[in-house]
């Protein structure tokens, strides 16, 4: 991987970790494209994944630090309950690592027909965000875990997760003004135990890649997170996710005929 492959995709990590897009999808996307073995690049992939979640530490910086106050005070007060709602809602995608981790690895081998149809169920949860009746209620535990499941079902490479979690939260009829905080907030300890099981993992003695490239990679995808987040959580206040959705189908379509070899 040279710099310019490692900006590109530094890029695209840090866009669409927030966009409802699947960052996963479009490095995997981006590495076939690229023709790069990410077999070779675990520190890479490490670094840009740690790259956005220390962009959503920043952006949402307030909101965390008040959360660890009012859990510090240890009292079942608005704080403890909301750190609980997220604790709940990292269940399923706990067990989904626990159980289904070679499941889910099957699905990361660079088939673009599966890639494709990841893709387009991605643009039909984002199109029923559209159909939906909004309400302004706000989010509870039964909600935090089916939040939960959709972000456990977006284990899948192009299936988004920040699409499937905010989605599945108009859907349930949540305040359009929490959800997206919630849902980036509640991915910030999976991400990290992720980074961390693979980092225990993965076989470093095979790293192709230089610290200079990583460095790239990680600046481009901080900067990139950072933005998208903050501009993310003001457009699902608007609730139209329409373009994303089309962008979805555009990306999955054309991930189909890269894997039936049209293109």
């Amino acid at each position: 991987m040279n710099w310019f492959e490692a900006m590109v995709l530094g890029l695209i990590q840090g866009l669409t970790e927030f966009f409802p897009v699947s960052s996963s999808g479009h490095l995997e996307l981006g590495k076939y494209l690229f023709g790069i073995n990410p077999e070779a690049n675990f520190y890479f992939s490490i670094a840009v994944h740690g790259a956005t979640v220390l962009s959503t530490i920043v952006v949402l910086w307030k909101e965390i630090t008040g959360l660890f106050k009012g859990l510090f005070k240890f009292r079942l007060n608005e704080e403890t309950i909301y750190v609980l709602k997220i604790i709940v809602s990292m269940i399923p995608v706990g067990i989904a690592g626990f159980f289904l981790k070679d499941i889910v690895e099957g699905f990361f081998t660079g088939n673009m027909i599966s890639l494709g149809i990841q893709f387009i169920i991605t643009a039909f949860l984002l199109l029923m965000t559209l159909v939906i009746k909004p309400k302004e209620r706000p989010i509870g535990f039964i909600d935090s875990f089916i939040i939960g499941i959709a972000q456990a079902i977006a284990v899948l490479p192009a299936i988004s997760r920040s699409g499937a979690t905010i989605a599945t939260g108009m859907m349930l009829g949540n305040k359009k003004s929490d959800i997206a905080k919630f849902s980036f907030l509640m991915v910030l300890v999976p991400i990290i135990g992720a980074n961390l099981v693979e980092m225990k993992s993965g076989d470093f003695s095979i790293e192709g890649t230089s610290v200079f490239v990583i460095i790239i990679g990680f600046v481009t995808a901080f900067i990139a997170g950072y933005f998208a987040c903050k501009w993310m959580i003001n457009l699902v206040k608007k609730g139209n996710l329409l373009w994303f959705a089309v962008y979805c189908i555009l990306v999955g379509g054309f991930s189909i005929l890269l894997g039936l070899h049209v293109i």
